[in-house]
């Protein structure tokens, strides 16, 4: 039954479906760690999905307060498939982490340079997403004081750290990536396989 109102509803404009994103941003951001463990508990096959109506119960329970029309575009634009399935990994990162190019006046409000090299990135896995979601908090917490810190280490002053020394920076801020979570990381930043991250790159993709 679900499937009709969604094949109505996949034309529909971005715009429309990033003003849900925008409206709900806030409540996700302070609830997104309870959500996403609801998910993963709906994924029995980890696999990023779950069904559409399963997703209905979580906006519900999690009081997202979108009417029938919203949750409609909503679950059309993440049934990637179209195949009743909500890609759940990609709704909470689009709401949470900020990995598509930013506006040239977003970018100059947080005072974090863009790369000179466009961003290419690699995969955006689950384990990726998962990564960069737990440590989102810390991250908030201190970046400024940690852009600073990259800077330090980067003394050609290419916007571009060796992994070595991103991962100590990140360990001198009290974070601690796995061997798993660092090579689901330098996989989307290092997809060309440098062994360089762009830090800038990096923070942005945590930053309003």
């Amino acid at each position: 039954a679900s499937s009709c109102p969604q094949t109505t509803t996949c034309s529909a404009p971005d715009l429309n479906c990033e003003t849900i994103e925008n409206k709900i941003r806030k409540k996700i951001q302070h609830s997104w760690k309870g959500l996403l463990k609801v998910c993963k508990e709906k994924d029995i096959s980890n696999v990023g999905e779950i069904p559409v109506s399963d997703f209905l119960d979580i906006a519900g329970k999690f009081n997202l307060d979108l009417s029938e029309g919203e949750i409609n575009q909503i679950t059309a634009k993440y049934d990637f498939k179209k195949s009743g399935r909500f890609a759940y990994y990609d709704f909470l990162q689009s709401c949470i982490l900020f990995l598509k190019p930013q506006e040239t006046s977003l970018l100059k409000r947080v005072i974090i340079q863009k790369p000179q090299k466009p961003l290419s990135p690699g995969p955006q896995t689950t384990s990726f997403f998962s990564a960069m979601l737990r440590i989102q908090p810390k991250i908030l917490h201190c970046w400024r004081p940690m852009q600073r810190t990259f800077k330090s280490h980067d003394e050609t002053g290419s916007g571009l750290l060796n992994v070595s020394d991103f991962r100590q920076v990140l360990h001198d801020y009290n974070i601690d990536l796995t061997e798993e979570e660092l090579f689901n990381i330098l996989e989307y930043y290092d997809k060309t396989l440098t062994s360089k991250i762009s830090y800038n790159d990096f923070l942005r993709a945590f930053i309003q």
